[in-house]
């Protein structure tokens, strides 16, 4: 494949910045480069454009060390909260990674962040505060609090007796309740009723003589 050296007018990623003499495909600068306003072609002419290219990459980037300082120290400040699904256990579906923490910077703050800045050793695996570690310029690190929260609805306590208060009576125990106190007014009911003799029976029991 035919390669073409060309200037860099523009901060490419993975290619180079303003003023970087680079080697490309000659069709990816024909194509691409030159089309957009990218490159130009590297000619004694196009040298004399260098300085100004230096010039221009020098401010860019003094504008993006100061602004990702700044950013740097706001970012340190906020708490980025991210919900996750969980068991009854409490133990989470998934992970959550560095792509999940930049859209809830834009989500949250407005704050948009390659997530390629945003370094986890590992995803993130358990619920609480976590340090996230930020490379926001060659020159500007930070740290953010990402703090991972359920959200999963818990289920509900169990309502525990109130002291002093009686349990209610069971369906069981009222019955037998029931009974007992029935018991002895059956009975008294049921016991035989002594005839009393009458006044008259009495005194002709008593004058009759005994044979």
């Amino acid at each position: 494949m035919a390669k073409t050296e060309v200037i860099l007018t523009h901060n490419i990623v993975g290619l180079g910045a303003e003023s970087d003499q680079v080697k490309v495909a000659a069709g990816y600068a024909r194509n691409y480069l030159f089309p957009k306003g990218l490159a130009i072609p590297l000619t004694a002419a196009n040298k004399r454009r260098l300085e100004v290219l230096r010039q221009r990459r020098a401010e860019r980037e003094a504008h993006e060390l100061n602004t990702m300082t700044e950013l740097a120290k706001s970012i340190s400040k906020l708490i980025c909260l991210i919900s996750v699904k969980t068991g009854e256990d409490g133990k989470m579906f998934g992970t959550v990674t560095s792509g999940m923490i930049a859209d809830q910077l834009k989500t949250q703050f407005d704050i948009t962040l390659d997530k390629k800045k945003i370094h986890l050793e590992s995803p993130i695996r358990s619920l609480g505060d976590h340090e996230v570690e930020l490379h926001l310029h060659p020159d500007v690190k930070s740290t953010l609090k990402v703090r991972v929260e359920s959200s999963t609805p818990l289920p509900p306590p169990e309502a525990a007796p109130e002291a002093g208060k009686e349990e209610p009576k069971t369906e069981k125990r009222g019955r037998r309740a029931e009974a007992a106190a029935a018991a002895p007014a059956e009975k008294k009911a049921k016991a035989p009723r002594t005839e009393r003799p009458a006044k008259g029976e009495k005194a002709e029991k008593a004058a009759k003589p005994a044979k």
